[in-house]
């Protein structure tokens, strides 16, 4: 029985050292070129290199995305690129398009490649025929049962390695191949810039009655007929580890920080409980209870189970009960001042969660609040502002502090 690394998504640099501070084995994320995400920060080549740093000085990796369907103006500079992934130390790649494969198969032989799940693949013949044109790793479609996963594991060779995804938001059509943002917006949603259309809210027009819009129903539940639930396996890790896959994949490179932390901490804590003592592992509710506070759809299991209900109904919108209001960068022991970065307007006195590394959630309350200066303060309203508070309880250093909304 392997132990799957937890693979976790970084939008920017703080979101990375977040993901590993937090328990990831391994970051993918996107590069200057051919990534999903164009409005995503991404990483600049300094940066990069910042992030590789960090992840391989804790033992952790780095892969890229290139998993674009490039059109042929997207090819310009393509070799060089590649050239320069390799040689700043990424550990993949991760593609959908065979002539990028072909191209790294030319020009950096030695690059680990990954498939996408962009290229959709459901069956074993599938992965077989890209294993054998140099592919290393298989990021299956999100659109398979644990029973067909664990089929492909037992027709592919051993060192094919598998990626599932766990968690994170879920796409109405396969495996992202959607045209919807294209025709409506003009932004190409397979070469990075989808503008959801899915979540829109649609109403049906009659021709001779154009100016009354009816409400789209289905089972007069409402309107939002291709508005994805967000996936969630945090109660399932047995079954999960039971398929052979090599890697655990959370979805979310667009995320927040907080995001990444909570949902890397949970899998990671309910992945190592499994480990320690298989056959008495239990799930503990305080997992998904972590998973409850970023922002997030309603959840539920994808393709896993076969499971009928996969829409929201009523809304396009998150649930948001937490919000994350600083960033622990220092703590003294022997006074108990902790040095916090905001993220969000807090307040003298508020009680809020503490979100660590390592360990449970605390609450605490932020006493005797002062900027850098050492002056009194009864908030700390400015972006990322520091100020220091007094905590009885000793606090990590990068540990999150988050805020139930409406609670002083």
């Amino acid at each position: 029985m392997i132990k799957p690394e937890i693979l976790a998504p970084a939008g920017n640099l703080e979101k990375l050292k977040a993901a590993i501070d937090f328990g990831a084995d391994a970051v993918y994320l996107g590069g200057s070129k051919l990534n999903l995400r164009a409005f995503a920060n991404n990483f600049d080549n300094d940066e990069l290199v910042k992030g590789i740093e960090y992840a391989h000085s804790k033992g952790k990796k780095i892969y890229i995305t290139l998993n674009v369907f490039p059109h042929n103006e997207d090819l310009e500079g393509l070799e060089d690129y590649l050239k320069e992934l390799y040689e700043v130390g990424v550990d993949a790649i991760i593609v959908s398009d065979p002539g990028i494969i072909m191209t790294a198969r030319e020009i950096v032989p030695n690059l680990e490649i990954h498939l996408s799940t962009q290229a959709n693949n459901v069956n074993w013949k599938s992965g077989l025929f890209w294993y054998k044109q140099g592919v290393k790793r298989i990021v299956l479609a999100r659109e398979l049962s644990l029973e067909e996963i664990k089929n492909i594991r037992e027709k592919l060779p051993q060192d094919c390695e598998l990626e599932i995804f766990i968690h994170g938001s879920m796409c109405m059509a396969y495996s992202g191949r959607c045209l919807l943002s294209n025709y409506l917006t003009g932004r190409d949603s397979n070469r990075g810039k989808c503008a959801q259309p899915c979540r829109y809210k649609y109403y049906l027009v009659e021709e001779k009655r154009k100016e009354e819009a009816f409400q789209i129903k289905e089972d007069e539940k409402g309107t939002y007929i291709m508005n994805s639930k967000d996936l969630c396996m945090i109660e399932h890790i047995p079954e999960l580890v039971s398929t052979g896959a090599t890697s655990l994949k959370i979805e979310g490179r667009m995320k927040s920080a907080f995001y990444v932390a909570s949902v890397v901490k949970a899998y990671r804590q309910a992945l190592d409980a499994y480990f320690e003592d298989p056959q008495n592992y239990k799930f503990n509710s305080r997992w998904l209870d972590i998973l409850m506070k970023p922002s997030h759809r309603q959840y539920y299991t994808g393709f896993y189970f076969n499971e009928a209900n996969k829409q929201v109904y009523d809304s396009s919108s998150y649930i948001r009960n937490y919000d994350i209001i600083g960033i622990v960068r220092e703590f003294d022991a022997k006074t108990g001042i902790a040095v916090i970065e905001q993220r969000n307007k807090v307040y003298d006195g508020d009680k809020v969660e503490v979100l660590e590394p390592v360990g449970d959630n605390e609450e605490i309350y932020l006493n005797d609040m002062r900027d850098v200066k050492g002056n009194k303060i009864e908030s700390a309203p400015s972006a990322q502002m520091i100020f220091t508070v007094k905590s009885d309880k000793v606090l990590q250093k990068n540990s999150m502090i988050i805020k139930f909304k409406g609670e002083k």
